[in-house]
């Protein structure tokens, strides 16, 4: 029986989302701010235009600075606004 729960976490990691951004602000305690940018093609002119949304982060480590790329995935609601949880650096600020 615990190779089925194994398995049904196992399916649970594959279909989280996850996006990669920098973040902005490491001001709270256990969250960081990302920002997320992507490209969105312009109805009228089909021209693509950069728009950017901000995520709450949750960081257990408190290890994460301003500037660094990194991954974040969907989890539970931590809070009213903190639905993420970064999976890795994927770059660290210079």
């Amino acid at each position: 029986m615990a190779t089925k729960e194994t398995n049904n976490d196992s399916a649970a990691q594959k279909t989280r989302n996850t996006k990669v951004g920098v973040v902005v602000s490491n001001k709270m305690q256990k969250t960081v701010v990302v920002a997320v940018e992507n490209l969105v093609k312009h109805g009228m002119y089909q021209k693509y235009i950069k728009r950017t949304n901000k995520f709450l982060a949750h960081n257990e480590q408190m290890d994460i600075n301003v500037g660094d790329r990194v991954v974040i995935e969907e989890t539970r609601p931590m809070s009213k606004r903190k639905r993420w949880n970064v999976r890795e650096v994927v770059e660290k600020a210079s």
